[in-house]
């Protein structure tokens, strides 16, 4: 059964990995989820490779950006993870699931606008342009939070539900 879990996996990355090429509303993307999701179940600790190869891998076709902006964003998505490893590893009930959705949107909202305010092209290099550069986002933060909590529910809800479905299918039939 564990390499129909590995499948399973494969399959659900390279699901999310190009979701993101196809059109969406701005930022509600599944690649906080992916992060989370990658962190819960994998055991290898290069987990928080997952997001950043899709972001990565997406990125070659959509179009790079200013570095320092990216390495932000980059941070952000590859914290997603380590949030997944440590809220997620043990206990993945709905509640848990949803409050790490959370948790992640908020990191990434931090990381992203402060990596943007940082690179000092859309806002004055000050304490006023850092505030206006997170009220400026404000808009932006309800459909990552949207989207990292569909994404995380379409991902742990599709992989515990293949898992039910395939120990009932492969184990009753042993027995």
């Amino acid at each position: 059964m564990s390499n129909k879990k590995n499948v399973v996996l494969f399959l659900l990355i390279l699901l999310v990995a190009f979701s993101r090429l196809i059109p969406h509303p701005l930022n509600f993307t599944p690649i906080g989820a992916l992060g989370l999701f990658a962190g819960a179940y994998l055991v290898d600790r290069k987990s928080w490779m997952l997001p950043l190869c899709a972001l990565l891998l997406s990125d070659f076709v959509i179009g790079f950006y200013e570095p320092v902006a990216m390495m932000f964003v980059y941070l952000g998505f590859a914290l997603s993870a380590f949030l997944g490893r440590f809220l997620l590893s043990e206990k993945r009930a709905a509640v848990r699931v949803g409050g790490a959705a959370f948790c992640s949107a908020m990191i990434f909202f931090m990381l992203s606008n402060f990596g943007t305010w940082l690179s000092g092209t859309l806002y004055p290099m000050s304490l006023a342009g850092l505030i206006e550069c997170y009220v400026m986002a404000i808009p932006f933060f309800g459909n990552t939070l949207l989207g990292d909590l569909f994404y995380a529910a379409v991902l742990f809800g599709f992989f515990e539900g293949s898992q039910v479905w395939m120990q009932k299918r492969y184990l009753t039939k042993v027995a």
